[in-house]
């Protein structure tokens, strides 16, 4: 057996597990009702809700249009606008006082680790985001979704209306620990991290719900793969979402699709008829299909030298980048030496290569059974100590 194998053997030995049962931080709340639609006004049904209970918002408002008259197509046909009751207010106080009190009953039922994104034009979005912060909203992105079909602007006195804006916020300053599923977003966009400008298509073709004459059942449907984005990026499999607007249902039926549950509220009965017969119609994905992609940041942490402690590597070890153009000496202490100069194995690898900053683990490499290897093997055999350990 390796050296490594020992050093791996003698650290899953010095871990002690203790299982004490359930440990309940902060108080026991009721569990709300999952994967159902209520109706009525969002606001009187989400203070029905137990606090802390919801693990994600997503928050699509009436944007207050301000229309004041029809508008027509360089033809004179007739634009389907969004002309709804719904949607009309006032005056922007009217609007305000609205958005402050969904805003204050969302955060209310929110955990303290949730998250919440709302989804707006120019019309209400900047309202609404210095309402969020004076309720203590922390804003973590402003995500443009850039439409690849948007509309025209047919009277040609302004640019096109290309997109629309998301604010996604943690509920307080304080909140670190907060779903961000980084890997898997990063994984599936070509190992590139995912950007806040996500291009996507409007909601058309056969995703677009009609009623029975033909006619769009909701003005302002969202397309699928925008809500896909936002609960992948921002919810587990089995985590509750909760939709204050929910409207022909796009958020309760990628939610099953994706495994995770819902809550839709919704005061008009005919969108909340088409969204449950919707969502009836959908077949959820395999575990296997929505399963979390390991987390770097979820593994335990390790420092190198509790590998040198275990025995894992030896002091007086060699260690060389992968080029052998830089030598290190590993120390009794966890430090490594690099021609005079002691400090961590990242600080060394970045001197070496005169950068400001450097990955250790992946730089310096040891030699096992004639191959050079990265130390983060060394790391890899000790998680894998402490996983097995834990079982």
């Amino acid at each position: 057996m390796s050296s490594a194998r020992v050093g791996a053997a003698r650290l899953k030995s010095r871990i002690k597990v203790t299982r004490t049962g359930l440990s309940i931080a902060g108080p026991l709340h009721a569990q709300p009702a999952r994967n159902t639609i209520l109706r009525g006004d969002c606001v009187k049904l989400m203070q029905t809700l137990p606090e802390e209970s919801v693990d994600l918002v997503f928050a699509d408002p009436p944007y207050n249009l301000q229309l004041a008259n029809k508008l027509t197509r360089p033809d004179q046909s007739l634009v389907d606008a969004v002309d709804d009751d719904w949607d009309k207010f006032a005056d922007f106080s009217t609007y305000d006082a609205f958005t402050r009190d969904w805003l204050a009953a969302a955060r209310r039922v929110m955990k303290p680790t949730a998250t919440i994104f709302v989804i707006g034009s120019y019309h209400n979005i900047f309202r609404v985001g210095a309402i969020m912060q004076d309720l203590g909203f922390w804003i973590l992105n402003d995500i443009v979704w850039r439409k690849n079909n948007p509309m025209p602007n047919f009277r040609g006195r302004r640019f096109t209306n290309a997109h629309e804006t998301m604010i996604w916020a943690a509920r307080d300053p304080a909140v670190k620990s907060y779903t961000f599923n980084y890997e898997a977003l990063k994984a599936g966009n070509e190992d590139c991290q995912m950007r806040s400008d996500w291009l996507l298509p409007i909601c058309t073709g056969s995703e677009r719900l009609k009623d029975s004459e033909g006619r769009k059942a909701h003005p302002t449907q969202k397309p699928e793969t925008l809500l896909a984005r936002v609960l992948l990026s921002a919810s587990n499999p089995g985590d509750l979402v909760l939709d204050p607007f929910f409207g022909t249902g796009t958020t309760g039926a990628v939610a099953k699709r994706l495994r995770r549950d819902f809550i839709g509220l919704e005061r008009e009965d005919g969108y909340a008829q088409a969204a449950a017969a919707r969502i009836a119609a959908v077949e959820p994905l395999s575990e296997d299909a929505v399963a979390l992609a390991p987390s770097k940041r979820a593994e335990p942490r390790i420092a190198f030298g509790s590998l040198v402690e275990a025995g894992m590597i030896a002091p007086g070890a060699v260690l060389t980048d992968v080029k052998k153009r830089h030598t290190a000496i590993v120390r009794a202490d966890g430090a490594v030496s690099l021609s005079g100069f002691v400090g961590s194995i990242h600080k060394t690898g970045a001197l070496a290569q005169g950068l400001p900053a450097c990955n250790g683990w992946t730089f310096w490499h040891f030699e096992t059974n004639g191959r050079l290897a990265p130390i983060d093997e060394l790391r890899s055999q000790a998680r894998e100590a402490l996983r097995e350990a834990a079982e």
